[in-house]
């Protein structure tokens, strides 16, 4: 299991290279990388701030990894978040999944995906270009993305 906050970039080479240090078990591995985009529809981002509650944060990502786990067979599984004052094209979240088979693989990536992006205590600030500034609110797509998970 691994879950990290930082303020630092990640290498996703890597990331992958420590989920899967003397495995052989693992036959199909998924990644997934957000990254800042340049613009938004309010216009040119000159950056995105990220902030956290540390300690609960992590746990949070802790226990959404173990439920990955649980729904599918994972053999491994990472997500790494970055916090703090990010540029354009600079890393935001990277996702690591390694199964025996590629289906529990991308299917829980994409689950995790989903939930960091409509779950996970984050809170996103774009400043753009002419110096406004914006708290991001959540998107109904994304909504609609994590409602496929859940479960009755």
């Amino acid at each position: 299991m691994a879950v990290r906050i930082d303020t630092v970039d990640f290498n996703i080479a890597n990331e992958i290279k420590k989920l899967t240090a003397n495995r052989s078990d693992i036959g199909a591995i998924v990644t997934f990388t957000g990254t800042v985009r340049g613009a938004t529809k309010s216009g040119p981002l000159a950056s995105m701030t990220l902030e956290h509650y540390p300690g609960m944060t992590e746990r949070e990502l802790s226990t959404i990894e173990l439920e990955a786990k649980k729904r599918w067979p994972l053999t491994e599984c990472a997500i790494v978040h970055r916090v703090g004052t990010l540029l354009p094209g600079e890393n935001i979240v990277l996702v690591i999944t390694a199964s025996t088979h590629r289906h529990a693989a991308f299917e829980a990536a994409e689950f995790l995906m989903d939930y960091l992006k409509t779950r996970a205590p984050f809170w996103k600030k774009e400043t753009l270009r002419d110096g406004t500034a914006a708290w991001v609110d959540a998107r109904e797509v994304d909504e609609t993305a994590i409602a496929r998970w859940q479960t009755t």
